[in-house]
């Protein structure tokens, strides 16, 4: 039997008596080699499982804490015969973080959502019941008020719809020959508009082919430009840079000269929402989910997300991609 479990992924010991008798590899990981031979309830001494062990019958039971603080475990314990029993270890702890992350993110999400259909809904109320009593200036700035909400809502809609394709496609390597350079420069001078494109200071060293998928490449481009310049100083140029890194690796930086970012906010700044300043942000125009649609198209790329922020000087962020051998436009 312990030939037969030794080298199972899953976690497996079977007692004797409530006796440790064999633990296959993975369980000597989890609990240590140190349980064989000891009292099956000594060795893991969560009370939820002293008590599925105590009552000599077939179950389960969720343990927490079992190796690590936060893990979480179903264990679930079959009698062999009236000496022999197996035990079994299944984690839990991705999906329960998984179904966390979920419930954050609908709740995050509806926030967000009801903010401007709140604002919309109320100064449409106002026009609807003193239209006749409002001045044409009173009115105006309503309904200046009102696009402006509803232009966030089309942007928070469409950002979710975005990073709703980009999750469901991670898996999947883009196969399209794509050159980087032409399709920077044409992004980062959309991603500024007419009014900001001043502002863009964009050097590109050569022609860098990679498999990339461009419509994906192109928002990530624009999300980057579209923040530096947002938080970068008005008065301050954004520079926008592509070059080698090494034989296999092109490299993409866009650097902003603003207030900067705090240390301890920098771990967070993909995570969806998350909002260093919200209130600037939202005045702004910010939806809360340009770096995490980044990351996910960084991911999808096989690439790899670098920020660097000094607070009072600026931001760089940095985006490394994998150059495709039969892409390199030989």
């Amino acid at each position: 039997m312990g030939e037969l479990f030794e080298h199972s992924e899953t976690p497996i010991i079977i007692t004797e008596r409530d006796r440790v008798t064999i633990a296959n590899l993975a369980a000597r990981g989890l609990l240590g080699s140190h349980i064989l031979g000891q009292d099956a309830r000594m060795a893991l001494r969560q009370p939820e499982a002293v008590r599925l062990l105590d009552r000599d019958a077939d179950g389960s039971a969720i343990v927490r804490g079992l190796s690590r603080r936060n893990d979480i475990w179903r264990i679930n314990r079959k009698k062999l015969d009236d000496q022999l029993a197996v035990v079994e270890f299944v984690n839990k702890t991705a999906e329960a973080d998984i179904s966390r992350a979920h419930t954050d993110f609908v709740a995050n999400a509806s926030h967000e959502l009801r903010t401007p259909l709140a604002a919309i809904i109320g100064y449409v109320e106002t026009l609807s019941e003193d239209a006749g009593n409002l001045e044409t200036k009173t009115a105006e700035r309503f309904l200046d008020t009102i696009q402006r909400e509803a232009k966030r809502l089309q942007n928070l809609v469409s950002d979710l719809m975005s990073l709703s394709r980009i999750e469901a496609e991670k898996h999947d390597l883009p196969s399209a020959r794509i050159e980087l350079s032409g399709l920077v420069e044409s992004a980062a001078r959309d991603g500024a508009g007419s009014e900001r494109l001043d502002r863009l200071d964009i050097a590109t060293s050569g022609q860098f082919f990679i498999r990339g998928d461009a419509q994906q490449l192109e928002q990530l481009v624009r999300n980057l430009v579209d923040n530096a310049l947002k938080y970068g100083h008005a008065d301050q140029p954004v520079t926008i840079r592509l070059h080698p890194r090494g034989d296999n690796r092109v490299r993409l930086t866009v650097t902003d000269r603003g207030d900067g970012i705090a240390a301890e906010h920098i771990p967070h700044l993909t995570r969806r929402f998350y909002r260093t300043d919200p209130g600037r942000s939202r005045a702004s125009g910010g939806t809360g989910l340009g770096l995490a649609i980044v990351k996910h198209i960084v991911e999808r790329h096989r690439g790899r997300l670098d920020v660097e922020s000094t607070v009072g000087e600026g931001t760089r962020v940095t985006v490394t991609l994998p150059l495709n051998s039969d892409a390199s436009g030989d």
